[in-house]
């Protein structure tokens, strides 16, 4: 008989967790962008858009490593 298949219950939480990460670097980048773009006669303009545009690379990185994270917790092989 073929054995059904669960969600792995610590798996999906370390993806819940990636993901609740993931929401942070989504607010906290584009408010960085704003903030730079707002004060481009400064001299942190520049360091200010680096950062920015680091935490927003960071942020499509971990949504996908955390939705792969949580589609492997249900979806993924059985030990």
């Amino acid at each position: 008989m073929e054995e059904t298949k669960h969600t792995d219950k610590e798996v999906l939480m370390k993806g819940v967790k990636i993901m609740l990460l993931t929401a942070v670097l989504m607010f906290l980048g584009p408010t960085l962008f704003y903030i730079g773009m707002n004060n481009q006669e400064k001299a942190l303009f520049i360091p200010i858009m680096v950062v920015a545009s680091i935490v927003l690379v960071l942020a499509l990185y971990f949504m996908y490593k955390g939705l792969k994270t949580i589609m492997n917790s249900m979806f993924g092989p059985k030990k």
